[in-house]
């Protein structure tokens, strides 16, 4: 198989990374839709998470978004995605690291928790996690919109997906990006802006629907069973 090929479900953030990835590369590759709450019986064999998304390309099998993310990196080096000084590609896997470890699972976590007092813990863990992209994150003596200045990067690919779906934490907990992180609104108007992110874009009701399941705790899939670990 020399094509790449993903295989994704529209409704998850992970796959919507590799989604951009591959578009701001400007590679061609097709895409193979599964229904995750119907998952055919050919994915469980080339998906050992049962997740999305998986990339097949001349005979392999890749998953995990993060992992996928920097194979095309690799493979396809033009456009660059990651900065080329060492130090700064280290940054650059601090930040995706923090999105995979700490602001996503807090994502998940505020919409599953059902117990008032718990919730509000999280609900503060969130608000602390914008503070500390504001403080920490974007345009750190750089200059330009994004993570490491003028370009896109791996960072803005692996964070942006999550942010799309803010309308969720809004619409079910009242939590919103406060107004004085203003570098981090300009970063998230921006991104709205990429084509990557439109042609891969819901609306804020598509999300909020796919979410009501977390909110009110009754979601069952891979990505809920891993979260409430």
């Amino acid at each position: 198989m020399s094509k790449l090929r993903l295989i994704q479900s529209a409704v998850c953030p992970f796959a919507q990374r590799t989604h951009m990835c591959l578009l701001e590369k400007s590679l061609e590759f097709e895409i193979i839709e599964i229904d995750l709450k119907n998952k055919p019986a050919w994915f469980e064999e080339i998906s050992p998470y049962s997740k999305v998304p998986v990339l097949q390309h001349r005979g392999l099998k890749l998953y995990e978004s993060s992992i996928i993310n920097e194979y095309l990196e690799d493979k396809y080096p033009d456009p660059a995605l990651l900065p080329k000084d060492p130090a700064e590609r280290a940054m650059a896997r601090i930040w995706i690291d923090f999105d995979n470890v700490k602001f996503v699972p807090t994502f998940y976590r505020v919409l599953l928790e059902q117990e008032p007092a718990k919730q509000q813990q999280l609900i503060d863990d969130m608000i602390a996690q914008f503070k500390f992209i504001e403080s920490e994150g974007i345009l750190d003596n750089r200059d330009g919109i994004y993570w490491f200045g003028k370009n896109i990067s791996l960072v803005d690919i692996a964070i942006y997906p999550h942010f799309e779906r803010l309308s969720v934490l809004k619409h079910y907990r009242d939590i919103e990006i406060p107004q004085f992180c203003t570098k981090l609104l300009e970063w998230l108007a921006a991104m709205r802006e990429r084509d990557s992110s439109q042609k891969t874009a819901h609306d804020d009701a598509y999300h909020i629907q796919a979410y009501q399941p977390y909110a009110d705790g009754t979601a069952s899939g891979t990505t809920a069973k891993d979260m409430k670990k």
